[in-house]
Parts: structure tokens; sequence; C-alpha cells
């Protein structure tokens, strides 16, 4: 076992470095140095900083970093953060892998569909599971006001390029009149197809190749997490927090079926402050509502996957199509209502984040609302100068109701997780999980299921 992580955490890091260059790149003779003029010079020494420690300058306003700066960044503040130096352009990337040494097991009853039992378990080993990466394009149009889109260059469930997501963030008026100006003291607006604002997990998350923010490997059991289509507007003042949005219920843009479509409403009130040098306090409260809609997926909008690859799935299972491996879905698709509450505090390196999550939806096909609730405590300790290490623990539980049950199934987890930032653009993390499924039916392959065992990753983020 040593060896085998000792191996891994190599892997891991070759792996969540960019994909190099397959063939060798051919001596070119140097061409003559132009002489730069001295102000050119200048800036460019200026944009970025010689020391890796600092990380690279930043020169969006309103912009959480990839790095390990982006940690316990939640809503974009009215602080700009930099000043305004006209039109900016900037790039950025993320890159994960893992290296798993997972065992599972189930109790459920075969069930031969073709002459082949469908709750068999695959056969799973050690070994390192497909790399991710993330590209960012973030672009400072006027003062208060950028653009930011967001692309998946690989990922476990599409393995080639797509667009996550792209809005538009006004923290400032574009339009110089003291009204307006006052008013955007106060207001921001956020409009696009963007990740919608409900929770706070969604900010601690692995995004598939940005996995910095998230003392863990694994997301939360129920990972709530869409990109909708609408607008969010947010009212900030001396650490209170409201924000009202509007979406179109659904992960992609479509005027079809309108007689089953409708808006999805959202809701978040919170308060966040920095109380003394020593200690932050923050609490949220958030809601989602979508009366009716033809494919919702606030508990499926991860087109990414899961970090826990083929974990109880059948032998014919594959990475790309069994995406969500060891995550439950509800599969609140035609309705949903949904609340969360979110503590956080941090005192010197000492952290505890939690979430309270009760929802209620059903499918077209049902007549009647199944509930599902969801607690999730974690605790981490920061330490090292700057905090470059940590160690922590989550524990997470859910019971739902399935279409059909007239009992909850439950399912719980352990994550005890460690992680050094070699960089603050270098991250690897280890992490023991242990996770149950109890009152699931005979003839479903999660009956009796679990699995656990080590997983190592390695995330670059720039």
């Amino acid at each position: 076992m040593t060896s085998e992580l000792l191996t891994g955490a190599l892997v891991a890091l070759l792996l969540a470095s960019p994909i190099q260059a397959q063939a060798p790149i051919p001596e070119i003779a140097p061409l003559p140095e132009a002489a730069a003029p001295a102000d050119v010079a200048d800036d460019q020494d200026k944009a970025e900083p010689l020391d890796p420690w600092q990380g690279r300058k930043i020169t969006i306003q309103h912009f959480r970093p990839q790095d390990k700066r982006g940690i316990n960044v939640f809503e974009t503040s009215k602080d700009p953060g930099v000043e305004y130096k006209g039109f900016r352009l900037d790039w950025g990337a993320a890159f994960t892998s893992q290296v798993q040494n997972l065992e599972h097991s189930n109790t459920a009853d075969p069930r031969v569909v073709g002459g082949v039992n469908a709750n068999e378990l695959v056969r799973i080993g050690f070994g390192p599971n497909t790399s991710n990466a993330n590209l960012y394009m973030h672009a400072q149009l006027a003062k208060g006001v950028r653009v930011q889109l967001t692309s998946y260059l690989s990922s476990r469930h599409h393995n080639e390029t797509w667009v996550k997501d792209g809005f538009i963030l006004v923290d400032d008026s574009p339009i110089d009149l003291p009204p307006f100006n006052k008013l955007m003291e106060y207001v921001t607006l956020k409009i696009g197809h963007f990740e919608i604002n409900y929770g706070d997990q969604h900010f601690r998350r692995s995004d598939n190749g940005n996995a910095m923010y998230n003392p863990f490997v694994g997301n939360l059991i129920v990972d709530a997490f869409a990109t909708e289509i609408g607008a969010e507007v947010y009212v900030q003042k001396n650490g209170f927090m409201v924000m009202g949005g509007l979406t179109g219920a659904e992960i992609r843009g479509t005027v079809t079926v309108p007689q089953n479509r409708g808006p999805a409403l959202l809701g978040k009130v919170g308060y966040d402050r920095q109380l003394s040098d020593d200690l932050r306090v923050r609490v949220t409260g958030s809601m989602y509502s979508a009366d009716k809609s033809n494919s919702n997926t606030l508990y499926g909008g991860d087109r990414s996957g899961s970090r826990y690859y083929f974990v109880l799935e059948n032998t014919a299972a594959t990475e790309s199509a069994q995406f969500t491996s060891g995550r439950f879905n509800p599969g609140f698709r035609n309705n949903v209502r949904a609340f969360q509450v979110n503590p956080f505090v941090k005192y010197r390196g000492l952290e505890f984040f939690g979430a309270l999550e009760m929802a209620e939806g059903r499918t077209s096909t049902e007549t009647a609302r199944r509930d599902m609730n969801q607690y999730a405590a974690e605790v981490v300790y920061r330490f090292m100068p700057d905090e470059m290490m940590f160690v922590g623990a989550r524990y997470n539980k859910v019971d739902a109701r399935l279409a059909g049950m007239s009992s909850d199934v439950s399912i719980d987890r352990v994550q005890i997780g460690a992680g050094w930032f070699v960089l603050p653009t270098l991250l690897v993390k280890a992490e023991y999980v242990n996770q149950a499924y109890k009152h699931f039916l005979p003839t479903d392959i999660r009956n009796g299921g679990k699995f656990n065992g080590f997983m190592l990753e390695g995330v670059v983020g720039f």
C-alpha cells in the first residue's frame, strides 16, 4: 500500500500538469533582440511578480483567483480589488488528476438482463483517473464591468472541449450619472448563462479541473450545482447581503414544449464579516423553486463527473455514461423546491463549514412530491506559514424517498483529508473515504452497497 500511494502521489502531480507536446521541438536560431521601450519593459516587469509565492498579478476587478488566494471567497464583494486601468484581457487555467485506490461491495439480489447480472459490480482497483482541465477567459470592459467565460477542455463525461458558462458581472454604473453611481455602491448584477448561487457549497466544491477551493477530493453526495440562463441581483452593505434571481430552470435554453416549462426563482440572504483579525463569521440561507420544468438539473447539473470512478457500478458501466458514481440524485426533474443553510466560521487556522439542506420535488410522471434531506459538516485546520498545509474531516448524510417507495433510503459518508500547497498554484491532496448505502431495495444495485479507500489528487491553478 505504501509503495502504491507514493507512486500515486507522483503520478497525480505529473498528470495535473498541463499536457506536454508529444514531439520534440527542433532548435531554432534566436532572432536578434529588439530593444523594448523603457516604459513597456517596466510594465512587463510590474505585470508579473518574480516571486512564485505571491501569485501572478491580478488585473481584473471583482476577480476570484484560480489559485490559493481564491479559497473561502464567496460572492464577489463591492471592493473592486484593483484599480481600473482600461480594457484588460486575462486568461487562466486549472488542471486536476487523481490516483484512485478504492474497493466496493454490495448485497443486491441478482438481476439478469440479456443473460447478464445487472447487479454485479465491476472490478476496480488501483490506478489513475482521467485528467481534467478548465480554461478561463476574463475581460474588463469598463470600470466595474467584466465578462467571464469558462470552458472544460477535458472532463470525465466529455473528453472534448465545451463551454461551461459565460456571463457579465456589473458592479459599477457604465453610465456616469449620480443616481446610478449611488445605486451601484450597493448593487451587483449578474447576467448570462452562469453557475447559479444556490447554497454556499458550490463555492467550495471541485469544478472539473479546478479543485483548489475544495479541502477534500469528492464533493457532497447530493451535489447541488447547475448552470442556467438568467440574472441575479445582489444588494450588499456592512456585511449583509440579499440576492434575488430568475432563470430558465434548465441547463440549456429552448423555446419548445412551453407548456412544460417555467422560470426558476432564487433567493439568498446572508451575513459575512471579519469580526477581528482572527475571527470571520458567515451564515447564509438560500432557496430555489421551479414549479415546472422539462428537465431540471439542480441536482444533476455537473456534467464533468464524480471523482470516485466506477464505484457501485455494474460490469457494463463506462467512464462517461456512469459519470456520477458515488453521488445521489433525487430525480426532481419536473418540480423542485429546495432550501439550504450554510454556517461558516474561521478562527485563525481553524475552519468549520456546514450544510443543512431540505428539498422536495417530483418527476413529470409523479403526482406527489418526495422529500430529500442532506446534512454535512466539515472541520479543516490550516497551518504552517501562510496556511500552506491543512488537515480536515467531513461527515455527510442523505435521507431521501425514492419514487415508488414507502420508506426512505439513506447514504452516509466520512472523508478524512490532508493537503499541501507546494506553491500557491500547486496543490497535492490525499483523502480516505468511506461511504455506505442503507435501506435500498434488494433489486437495487446499491442494496448493502459500500465503498472505501484512498484518493490522491494533484491540482494546478493559475
